[in-house]
């Protein structure tokens, strides 16, 4: 979803459920408040609204396995960001293929927050054969993969061209959608800037930047890396963020400027998603 300027302003999943209701599964910013100010200015007779509904994610290589010992094989056949309604032993839900995860999995919309325990229970008993455990996405993986986060990746500037959300624009609609004159403008001129991944020199880094960190190519400050880590299957330090599109080749070197003791490092542009030894 992009603002007027052509702005990232949240990278929701949007589920049709039906001709006449939509959920928008958001990201970290206020989209409601959004939405009800777009309807309200344009006159659309729709009511705006967040239901009794709460995502459950089921992810990794085993995820198809669980869900379909949950549900059934028709899981199987879902697309990604498909969807279906459905229940399990009289619990609402909405099976959704989707997540964080570049392994991929499902998302469960619970519609009735009242019997959230019980259907955690049900998972649980479900996956114990798959060795199932809690879990938070994957933080590394999601780096090795190039996966966006909207908010941590991008900044008050970043538009879908950038990030490589290009090919999810069609301006020839003929619809007037928000952001399109915008977008049209930035497409017609091309990108300044690219999201792109970074090889970093030096010890293994923490998991995680308490903020971006400026790239630097001489003394210029040509962009920023928006998260980095210690990757044991790259073998290196990695990092994604956006950078200058003149800088934005793999192999070019440029230099990070850290907010530690390290002071800074030296890295090279990377394609994304990593290359994965063996």
């Amino acid at each position: 979803m992009c603002d007027h300027r052509g702005t990232l302003i949240n990278d929701p999943v949007l589920l049709p459920l039906t001709e006449d209701e939509y959920w928008l599964s958001i990201a970290d910013s206020d989209i409601m408040l959004w939405s009800r100010g777009i309807a309200a200015e344009r006159g659309y007779d729709v009511f705006v609204h967040e239901p009794d509904v709460s995502p459950l994610a089921i992810q990794g290589p085993k995820a198809v396995d669980v869900v379909s010992h949950l549900f059934g094989d028709w899981v199987r056949d879902l697309k990604y960001f498909g969807h279906r309604e459905t229940e399990l032993n009289g619990i609402p839900l909405n099976v959704a293929r989707s997540g964080w995860s570049k392994q991929g999995g499902y998302e469960l919309y619970l519609k009735d927050g009242l019997r959230g325990g019980e259907l955690w229970d049900l998972v649980k008993e479900a996956g114990k054969p798959y060795d199932i455990g809690l879990g938070t996405p994957n933080y590394v993986e999601r780096l090795e993969s190039g996966l966006v986060s909207y908010g941590a990746d991008t900044d008050d500037l970043s538009n879908p061209y950038e990030i490589g959300l290009g090919k999810f624009v069609s301006l020839d609609r003929d619809d007037d959608f928000i952001g399109k004159e915008a977008l049209t403008k930035i497409h017609a001129e091309s990108i300044k800037r690219q999201f792109v991944g970074y090889l970093i020199e030096g010890a293994p880094l923490a998991t995680g930047n308490q903020h971006k960190l400026p790239v630097k190519n001489d003394e210029a400050h040509v962009g920023f890396v928006s998260a980095s880590a210690w990757s044991p299957r790259v073998k290196s330090n990695i990092g994604i963020g956006l950078v200058e599109t003149q800088f934005s080749e793999p192999g070019t070197k440029i230099t990070i400027q850290t907010d530690t003791a390290v002071g800074d490092l030296g890295a090279v542009v990377s394609k994304l998603p990593f290359d994965i030894p063996g």
